[in-house]
């Protein structure tokens, strides 16, 4: 498979964004495409902002406004613009033509990223896979002009390179990685079946992106896994096992980080990563209490669940940053079963989440006492590796035991 160089000059961008009477604040939302260009290596050279009833279908903003656009590139010296919705081809088309410059969308920046990330195989899959799709949707009225389609910030990704692609091939290098994907998506649903014969939960780790997810999971397990306040800096998933009291274990698994108007390939090709969490026994969903932001935040991480069909699982919300609040404030997760205040650094409520954790999962197993003959004792062995051994005492009439079971191996002892 071949991947891309990265060019490391800095470029300069305008930010365009349009405020819609019935949306959020469009200030806000750019004030995060602004935190996506730097991730990105982008500097941003100015803002520009315009108040419509809807998007205009075939230039994104009005006539008048790209005029004005038109000047503050030239007044800022700018290499081009970032729009923050994703564009059809036809703004796209209109937009280069009138600007004369690089036109990127939100959902283009977040490939950029992305394909800047991926470390895995996998995750090299899935972010071509999204790329060559957002790609072979645009190329609609250019014809072979894919010189128009230039890459991302410093021309990351499929971009430059691969500008004599016609839409056969782009099919073909599709269908080649949906192939190599369906056996990752095989060789993980593989994984999830050898995790249900243990019989040991599995907690998602879930959060908007800068959360704090990695560095909670760095934190209970010393996983190891890279902490970076840039956006999307953790794309492949990662599960460690979590020791809790009475040698349980719960194995925690770190996700991608969601973000507002996560774009549809992404949701599509990181599906297998994402689905993590419709799989796990319970969410940690991870807050950052320290983002002025953060109820938009949590409503964006609940719809994005709800998309992905993960509903009905016990939520634990971890309300991280703590150390960063200058005084301490009592949140409330109405749609969480717990909520606790952490902080990954000083280690705040990380005892309380494991006790939560030891707590859900013994509601799922069975209290046995019971003495066990000599002859069965591999049987206690059993409750050993995958239950809550409480107690053990040798007795004339054999091995008493007090235990707590899992409810799929009561039937074995």
């Amino acid at each position: 498979m071949e991947f891309y160089d990265l060019k490391k000059e800095e470029e300069q961008y305008i930010l365009v964004g349009i405020q819609m009477y019935d949306s959020e604040p469009a200030e806000e939302s750019l004030d995060e495409l602004e935190a996506l260009a730097k991730t990105a290596g982008a500097k941003v050279a100015g803002r520009l902002i315009q108040s419509r009833e809807a998007v205009h279908p075939v230039t994104y903003i009005g006539k008048g406004k790209i005029e004005d656009l038109k000047d503050l590139l030239w007044e800022q010296d700018a290499t081009g613009i970032l729009c923050d919705d994703e564009l059809s081809a036809v703004q796209l088309n209109h937009l280069q033509k009138e600007l004369d410059c690089k036109v990127i969308d939100r959902t283009l920046l977040i490939l950029d990223i992305f394909a800047a990330h991926a470390v895995s195989s996998e995750g090299k899959i899935q972010v071509e896979l999204a790329q060559l799709r957002y790609r072979a949707a645009r190329l609609t009225g250019l014809g072979h002009s894919l010189s128009r389609l230039g890459g991302g910030i410093g021309t990351r990704g499929p971009g430059e390179k691969k500008l004599e692609m016609d839409r056969r091939l782009i099919r073909e290098r599709i269908s080649r990685l949906k192939k190599e994907l369906k056996e990752v998506e095989q060789h993980r649903e593989l994984i999830r079946t050898q995790r249900k014969k243990s019989h040991k939960k599995v907690a998602a780790l879930v959060g908007y992106t800068s959360a704090g997810k990695s560095s909670i999971e760095n934190a209970l397990t010393n996983a190891g896994i890279l902490e970076d306040a840039m956006l999307f800096s953790t794309l492949d998933t990662t599960t460690r096992a979590l020791e809790l009291e009475g040698k349980q274990q719960i194995l925690l698994t770190d996700t991608v980080g969601f973000i507002r108007k996560l774009p549809h390939h992404l949701i599509e090709a990181f599906k297998s990563t994402l689905e993590e969490a419709k799989y796990a026994d319970m969410i940690i969903h991870v807050v950052d209490a320290s983002n002025p932001r953060m109820e938009m935040q949590m409503h964006v991480v609940y719809d994005t669940l709800r998309q992905l069909g993960v509903e009905g699982k016990p939520v634990i919300t971890l309300f991280n940053k703590q150390d960063l609040l200058l005084e301490e404030n009592k949140f409330r997760d109405f749609r969480a079963d717990y909520t606790l205040m952490a902080s990954a650094k000083t280690g705040q409520g990380l005892e309380e989440l494991k006790a939560i954790l030891s707590e859900a999962i013994r509601k799922d197993q069975i209290y046995v006492e019971r003495i066990f003959s000599f002859a069965d004792a591999g049987k206690i062995q059993i409750i050993r590796k995958q239950g809550q051994l409480l107690e053990e005492e040798y007795v004339p009439e054999g091995i008493a035991v007090r235990a707590y079971v899992p409810k799929e191996i009561y039937g074995k002892i």
